[in-house]
């Protein structure tokens, strides 16, 4: 057993590490011929144990079972932002190890924290590997992985369970590989339209790349110091507000979309409540924002990228919201408590979530009035099951247990309440920008060294929705 997990760790770190090609490609092409070893190694590295293990394991018959998974995907997890921070130290770019460290975990989460302070300064090739963790990490690495588990011959819908958001699982396909196959190419055809469109409204090609990677994985990393809004350009903010807002939309929905399912996307409540939270959202930020911005055309632009940007945790900015009204920024704040919908690249707690806690709170109150009266959820026009409810009452517990836990151990370094409140609602959300001192025209870099670790295990921890990670650490896990 031991062997099939360690087989398959490196077969994912072999994968992550063909993805350096990219970085390499953009060296070559800016001439950034210093940093190509620092890709190169570890890459060739990677294929060498990723081909041992391929070959030692040809003959054996591996089997996963659900204990396995939880370790195959926590420790995939941590090894994958491990191996992510070697060209980022060994480059130089990065020169300390643990900021190395944050800087890879917060991209393969999509949080989207940074801790540089003079991103332009960056090789190019450098800055397309940051970018493109958020895309890898978007997605999943291990979905990317089990696409291709016919190689290990092992069965992934365990892997996935452990892996995808939301509080329900599923596969739209009979088989779990050809479901990630799809999900996949789906990413990769709307990565591609972006990168096109920002492309033809002024982005070079390796900006274009860059921001479509940040983008579609809502992980918020720009090559600009000043994000989005560096470029000044309505079109481009325009651009990424729509891809920002169909970034933080469940993905299966898509399939369904293009197989001419329209019955699927009509029944679903997710989808309902999400439009209609970002479409509320927006109208507020802009009414408050309008003298602000001068206009009322002009405050819906900045408006509907900012609250695009929140809600999808994509962490993209254009304007300080700090400085917006009181009002506007409490929009802001109750977004960071949203997220997007569930089996989407945003992170948070999800909206399907909140959708199941209102339709409980709604049988509760039926209950009152009708005490021997059966109520149950219904999710998608269907009779939702009780263990939903449960099983989402228990997510919110770790989820709000782990952001006081880390806002405490944030203030133990100083930290003010509002920075260390906010800072752990979006690492443990992988939000990114925050208020206070961790707010939008700042960096994490000034972070003690204990709480810049502390931010990793959270961020880790929110990406593969706690229970996965939380599950791992617990001393029964370890029990035979």
């Amino acid at each position: 057993m031991a062997f099939t997990v360690l087989r398959i760790l490196f077969f994912i770190l072999s994968i992550v590490g063909t993805t350096f090609i990219i970085p390499i490609l953009t060296a070559l092409f800016c001439g950034e011929f210093d940093v190509i070893p620092s890709f190169l190694v570890p890459m060739a590295v990677s294929w060498i144990f990723g081909a041992l293990c391929v070959i030692l394991g040809r003959k054996k018959k591996s089997v996963l079972h659900i204990r396995s998974s939880f370790a195959v995907v926590a420790l995939a997890w941590t090894v994958s932002s491990l191996f992510g921070a070697v060209p980022f130290y060994f480059s130089g770019a990065i020169p300390s190890v643990t900021d190395a460290v944050f800087e890879s975990v917060s991209g393969f989460t999509t949080t989207g924290a940074t801790i540089l302070t003079e991103i332009e300064q960056l090789p190019r090739s450098v800055h397309m590997w940051r970018c493109l963790t958020h895309w890898l990490g978007g997605m999943g690495i291990v979905a990317l992985t089990v696409a291709l588990l016919p190689v290990l011959g092992v069965g992934g819908f365990q892997l996935i369970k452990a892996e995808t958001t939301g509080p329900e699982k599923g596969k739209f396909t009979p088989k779990i590989t050809t479901t990630a196959k799809i999900l996949w190419f789906i990413y990769l055809g709307m990565t591609a339209a972006q990168a096109v469109l920002l492309h033809l409204a002024g982005m070079d090609v390796i900006d274009s790349l860059c921001h479509a990677f940040s983008t579609l994985g809502t992980g918020g990393f720009s090559t600009r110091n000043a994000s989005i809004g560096s470029y000044q350009s309505a079109l481009i903010d325009w651009i990424c507000t729509v891809f920002m807002f169909g970034a933080g939309i469940n993905f299966s929905l898509y399939f369904y979309l293009f197989t001419g399912n329209f019955g699927e996307i009509r029944r679903n409540s997710e989808l309902k409540a999400y439009i209609g939270i970002v479409f509320a959202a927006v109208l507020l930020v802009t009414f408050f924002q309008a003298s602000y911005y001068g206009g009322f055309f002009s405050s819906l632009r900045f408006s509907a990228f900012q609250v695009a940007s929140i809600i999808s945790t994509t962490g993209f900015a254009t304007s300080d919201y700090t400085l917006w009204k009181p009002v506007a920024q409490v929009v802001i704040l109750m977004l960071l408590f949203i997220g997007g919908c569930s089996g989407s690249t945003a992170g948070g707690v999800k909206v399907v979530r909140w959708v199941i806690l209102y339709k409980q709170f709604k049988n509760e109150m039926l209950k009152m009035m009708h005490p021997h009266g059966i109520f149950s959820v219904r999710l998608n026009q269907r009779s939702g099951r009780r263990d939903v409810v449960f099983s989402v009452a228990a997510f919110f517990f770790l989820y709000f247990a782990l952001i006081i836990a880390t806002s405490f151990f944030g203030s133990l370094f100083g930290m003010d309440i509002q920075t260390s409140f906010t800072g752990a609602l979006t690492m443990v959300g992988n939000t990114g920008p925050a208020f206070g001192m961790l707010g939008p025209s700042y960096s994490c870099s000034w972070l003690a060294v204990p709480v810049k670790w502390w931010y990793c295990l959270a961020m880790i921890a929110g990406r593969l929705e706690l229970f996965t990670v939380f599950v791992f650490l617990t001393p029964a896990y370890w029990r035979k």
